[in-house]
């Protein structure tokens, strides 16, 4: 493992303590200063098959779009580490916490045990404290994009928001990708946001409609290089606590390879990607005729209880220099395992709701509690899930540890590509997905990703039992 000399002194120095935020006079957006070039994360990649690291949470000040601002921190810095190792490989993870509250680690996506030093988030790691993970993953987990984050409820919005969020690559999308593609330059498409109070990121008292600074990577509108006809591998990640993004890069096309860390069966292209909180995709993108080009998120509701997000000029790519002859795109890609024929052992219908103020957020008519099983399942079957959303509003839907696969939205047949372990649920409509059960027992949660609704209840615990 390579630790930069600028993330030592981070791993080493002084101990900071999490003070309360500085509230002031509302500074809704920052100024954006003139483009830099587009910086992918530092990465911490695994060595003979295990990636051994150290992660400390504190509050440090950090430069963002040209200001000093206290942010929470990974390894001191904003846009923290890419942790990247192959399947089958194992993470030794020592997390330190220097906060003035108890945090955590999730490991969004992952097929990995939620049981004792794993991806459980029903430990709480104190101020203070140093807490020892180890994560053992299986030889057949899916390549792609995934993302750590804190998930210490009831505080996951604020310390996301606050900047406790990165990203984690799995090495095996390139065995699937043509020989003329293979080697491409890939770039990390973080999208990260926060909003400004005083001469903090807020962390406290978050308003999802709020004007909301967006950064790729902790960048405001950074230029992307790239060649006339050159293809690119884009990782694009919502790694942010509450933010939807509808995402278009200007007269060019996404094609898909995978999403949710899960490769497609048949790459698919679009004009725009939706990209709701916690969601990822793999993309190939190519380069066009030489001038910039915008990628922006475009404005987009929620419906009419939720939010209106503003059109954003998220990063300008640059096509410029000696063109490359473009390389036709795949078509087929990986295999995805069809559960549509599958036998089902149990079919049940889980229902989002909100109170009319949209401060309560339920699961089934109950809000989130860690002592109670809501939902029992048994090892090595397959469920059938109906999501219900009884809200005015959109909402998020992510089952930890196993992926699934949408059969139908609104009633509507879906016809999946892949497997998701996220998926956006319409307002007042429904969303019909397949879960296999493999591998992990345990107990572990399914809820909102919108943060401010997982924290205030929308989250419920599910016990896969051997």
């Amino acid at each position: 493992m390579h630790l930069p000399s600028r993330l030592f002194a981070a791993l080493f120095g002084v101990v900071t303590l999490v003070g309360t935020v500085v509230v002031g006079i509302e500074q809704p957006t920052l100024s954006q200063p003139a483009a830099e070039p587009l910086r992918d994360p530092t990465q911490y990649v695994s060595r003979q098959h295990v990636l051994r690291l150290r992660l400390v949470v504190e509050r440090r000040q950090v430069e963002l779009a040209g200001r000093r601002l206290w942010a929470l921190t990974y390894n001191g810095s904003y846009m923290p580490p890419t942790l990247r190792f192959r399947p089958g490989d194992q993470m030794d993870l020592t997390l330190v916490n220097r906060l003035d509250q108890p945090t955590n680690l999730h490991l969004h996506g992952l097929h990995v045990s939620p049981q004792r030093n794993s991806d459980n988030i029903f430990l709480s790691i104190r101020p203070g404290e140093t807490f020892h993970y180890l994560y053992r993953f299986p030889p057949d987990l899916t390549p792609g994009t995934y993302w750590y984050h804190s998930h210490a409820d009831p505080n996951s919005a604020g310390q996301v928001a606050g900047g406790l969020s990165g990203i984690i690559i799995v090495d095996g999308l390139e065995q699937h990708l043509p020989e003329a593609l293979k080697g491409i330059t890939e770039h990390v498409i973080a999208l990260k946001d926060f909003q400004v109070a005083g001469n903090s990121i807020r962390m406290e008292g978050l308003t999802i409609g709020a004007p909301t600074n967006r950064t790729v990577n902790g960048q405001l509108n950074p230029r992307i290089p790239i060649r006339p006809g050159e293809t690119q591998l884009w990782r694009l990640a919502n790694i942010s606590s509450n933010i939807y993004y509808l995402l278009r890069l200007q007269g060019q096309a996404f094609h898909v390879i995978a999403q949710d860390g899960n490769p497609v069966s048949q790459v698919w292209s679009a004009g725009t990607l939706l990209i709701p909180a916690a969601a990822r995709y793999d993309v190939l993108v190519r380069g066009g005729q030489p001038g910039e080009t915008g990628l922006e998120t475009l404005a987009y509701s929620t419906g009419p209880a939720g939010n209106q997000f503003p059109e954003k000029t998220l990063a300008t790519v640059v096509s410029a220099g000696t063109p490359v002859p473009p390389v036709a795109m795949p078509t087929a890609f990986a295999t995805m395992e069809d559960l549509s024929g599958a036998s089902v052992a149990m079919r049940r219908t889980i229902v989002f709701s909100e109170d009319a103020a949209g401060t309560t957020f339920f699961i089934n008519g109950k809000v989130f509690d860690a002592n109670r099983v809501d939902t029992r399942v048994r090892l090595n079957t397959v469920e059938e899930w109906t999501i219900r959303n009884d809200a005015n509003e959109e909402h998020t839907f992510h089952l930890h540890t196993n992926a699934f696969q949408v059969t139908s939205v609104n009633g509507r047949p879906n016809r999946a590509r892949s497997w998701q372990d996220t998926v956006n649920l319409p307002a007042k409509g429904r969303v019909t997905v397949r879960i296999r059960f493999t591998d992990f027992p345990g107990k572990t949660v399914y809820h909102c990703h919108i943060l401010n609704h997982e924290d205030r209840g929308m989250m419920a615990v599910v016990d896969i039992e051997p």
